[in-house]
C-alpha cells in the first residue's frame, strides 16, 4: 500500500499524478512514432498493476518472469528488492498495461510460468484510492489543559462572540481564510459524462489532492444529489458560510451557466466553474506561446472551436477578450451562427457573439482557412484531410479527454503545433497549471470574486513560465509538475485582485 505523506491540513499520495513529466512525454511520443503505435495504445500507469511473485532462487528465473511479463505486452514500471527465503524469493513488480482486459493477460502470462508462483496481485490505481485521497488533520495543538480551553471552550467562545459582532473575522480565524469548497453534482464528469455525485467523488478528491500539493490550498469535496440549478444554487448559498470560496465541478451545460452567474451574483467570495475558466486560462496561455511559434498575430487569426459546452463558451470569451480576429464555433450539427434554430442559450449567446459572417457548413467547411483548431468535444471528430484544408502553419489544439479529436501523430508534419488533454503527449493543457495558483492568489488578496482580469493575469504568467529559449513546438506550455507556475500565477492574479478593488479589507480582531 502506498503510504502517504502529511501537508499542513491533508495528507495525500503524490504518485497520483502522472509520471511522465513534459521532457519525458515528448521522448514518449516519439518512442511510440518510431515503434509506429499509438499512444493510446502504450501501457499506461493508469492501468499498472502490481504482482506479488515467489520465484524459485536459480539463475534465469527473474529473467523468465520478465521475458513472460513482456511478451505478453506488459511494460514493467519498476521491481523492488530480493526477499530470499532459502530456495525461494519474492519479488513485486510493477507493470503497465493497456487496459483491464490486457491485465488479466499479463496475470495469465505470468501464472503459467513454472517456478514462478503469482502470491497475489492488485490494480494500483485501485488501491491508491483505498480509503479516498486525503483527510482532514488538526492544525493546533491539544497537549494540555490550556490548549482545550483556548481551541475549545471556554476560549473558543471569545472567537464566537467576536465573529458574531463582525462576520468578516470569519475569514481570519477560521479555515475560511484558506479553505475552497469542490462542488459536484456528478452531471459532466471528466469525458464520463452523467455518473452521478458518488461516482463523481474520487475526481474531487483528486482535485482537492491538487490544491493542496500546488496551491497549498485546503480543498474540501462536496458532491451533492442535486439535478437543477436552483437545488445546486440553494445548497452552496446554504454552506458558503464555511468556506472562503467555491469551486463548482464538472456540471452539465447548460445549467452550469446559470449557477456561476447566480452564484457570482449573491456570494461575497470567489466563485469559479475550473471547466470553464481553468481551461480557458490554460488553453489561451497555449495559444499565446504556439503563436510566437508560427510567428503570426492574434488579431489576424481564424480559430474554429468544436464543442460549445462550458469549456468552449469559456474559451472562446477568453479569447474574444485577449483580442482573436476571428471565431467560429461548432457543435454536432456544423459551424453556428446568429438565427440558426435548435441551440440552447448559451448557444445562441457563443453564435451572436462571433462568426460575423454567418459561415454555415459542417466542421470541415469551418475549417478550411483557418489558423487554429480547438477541440473540446469528443474523440476522432476531425481527420488529418481537415487540418490539410487548414491554413499555413495549423495550430490545433485536441483537448478531449481521455480520446482527443484527431491524435497527434495522424497530423505529423502537417500542424505545426499540437497539444492535448493528455499527459503522455507534449504540450498538455491541463487546469491544474492554473486552479492553484488562481485560488491561491484570491485568497492571498482576500478577494471577493475571479474576474475577467484576473484570469487573463493567470494566463500571461503561465505563458510566460515557458522561456524563450525553452519555447518549441513540443513545449508551449509548462509542465504540470513545475512548482514555479503557481509562485508567477498566484501574485500575478493577487495584483490584478487589488488592482481591480475587488478585495476584502483585513479586519483588526
Amino acid at each position: 500500500m502506498l503510504r502517504p505523506q502529511t501537508v499542513g491540513k491533508f495528507q495525500h499520495h503524490p504518485t497520483l499524478l502522472s509520471p511522465f513529466q513534459c521532457g519525458s512525454a515528448v521522448a514518449l511520443f516519439a518512442h511510440s512514432r518510431s515503434l509506429g503505435i499509438p499512444m493510446a495504445l502504450l501501457p499506461t500507469a493508469a492501468f499498472s498493476i502490481s504482482l506479488d511473485c515467489q520465484l524459485s532462487n536459480v539463475p534465469g528465473s527473474l529473467g523468465q518472469l520478465c521475458t513472460a511479463i513482456g511478451s505478453a505486452g506488459g511494460n514493467i514500471g519498476a521491481l523492488d528488492g530480493f526477499d530470499v527465503r532459502g530456495p525461494v524469493l519474492r519479488r513485486n513488480v510493477v507493470v503497465h498495461c493497456r487496459d483491464e482486459a490486457h491485465q488479466q493477460q499479463v496475470v495469465k502470462a505470468v501464472q503459467a510460468l513454472s517456478g514462478v508462483t503469482l502470491l497475489g496481485w492488485w490494480d494500483r490505481t485501485f488501491r491508491m484510492h483505498e480509503s479516498g485521497k486525503i483527510f482532514t488533520s488538526s492544525s493546533a495543538p491539544v497537549n494540555d489543559r490550556e490548549d482545550l480551553s483556548m481551541a475549545y471552550t471556554p476560549g473558543v467562545a471569545r472567537i464566537c462572540t467576536a465573529i458574531e459582532r463582525d462576520k468578516q473575522l470569519s475569514h481570519q480565524y477560521t479555515i475560511r481564510k484558506n479553505t475552497v469548497a469542490i462542488v459536484s453534482n456528478g452531471t459532466a464528469v471528466l469525458g464520463l459524462g452523467d455518473i452521478g455525485p458518488e461516482a463523481a467523488m474520487p475526481v474531487m478528491e483528486g482535485k482537492a489532492l491538487l490544491f493542496k500539493e500546488f496551491g497549498g490550498v485546503d480543498g474540501f469535496p462536496i458532491c451533492i444529489n442535486a439535478r437543477t440549478a436552483d437545488e445546486v444554487v440553494d445548497f452552496v448559498q446554504r454552506l458558503a458560510p464555511t468556506f472562503g470560496g467555491i469551486n463548482l465541478e464538472d456540471i452539465k451545460a447548460p445549467e452550469c451557466f446559470e449557477i456561476e452567474e447566480r452564484l457570482r451574483a449573491t456570494l461575497d467570495i470567489p466563485v469559479f466553474h475550473d471547466d470553464q475558466h481553468g481551461t480557458a486560462v490554460v488553453t489561451l496561455a497555449a495559444l499565446w506561446n504556439a503563436l510566437k511559434i508560427t510567428g503570426k498575430k492574434i488579431g489576424d487569426v481564424k480559430v474554429v472551436i468544436v464543442g460549445i459546452g462550458a469549456a468552449g463558451v469559456a474559451v472562446g470569451k477568453i479569447l474574444m477578450d485577449a483580442g482573436v480576429g476571428q471565431i467560429i464555433g461548432c457543435d454536432r450539427e456544423g459551424a453556428m451562427y446568429s438565427g440558426r434554430s435548435g441551440m440552447n442559450s448559451a448557444k445562441e449567446w457563443f453564435a451572436n457573439h462571433t462568426n460575423p459572417a454567418r459561415e454555415m457548413g459542417t466542421i470541415s467547411d469551418a475549417m478550411k482557412g483557418a489558423d487554429v483548431f480547438i477541440g473540446l468535444s469528443g474523440p476522432d471528430v476531425i481527420t488529418a484531410a481537415d487540418v490539410r484544408t487548414m491554413g499555413k502553419d495549423p495550430i490545433v489544439f485536441a483537448m478531449a479527454n481521455p480520446n482527443p479529436e484527431i491524435r497527434p501523430e495522424q497530423i505529423d508534419g502537417l500542424a505545426a503545433v499540437v497539444a492535448t488533454g493528455r499527459s503522455d503527449y507534449p504540450n498538455q493543457i491541463n487546469n491544474v497549471l492554473a486552479f492553484p495558483g488562481i485560488f491561491r492568489g484570491a485568497f492571498d488578496a482576500q478577494a471577493t470574486s475571479i474576474t475577467e482580469k484576473m484570469k487573463l493575469a493567470a494566463a500571461i504568467a503561465i505563458a510566460e513560465s515557458v522561456s524563450a529559449a525553452e519555447l518549441s513546438p513540443t513545449f508551449i506550455v509548462p509542465s504540470v509538475f513545475d512548482r514555479s507556475v503557481v509562485a508567477r500565477v498566484a501574485p500575478a492574479v493577487a495584483a490584478a485582485a487589488i488592482a481591480e478593488g475587488v478585495t476584502r479589507q483585513p479586519t483588526a480582531g
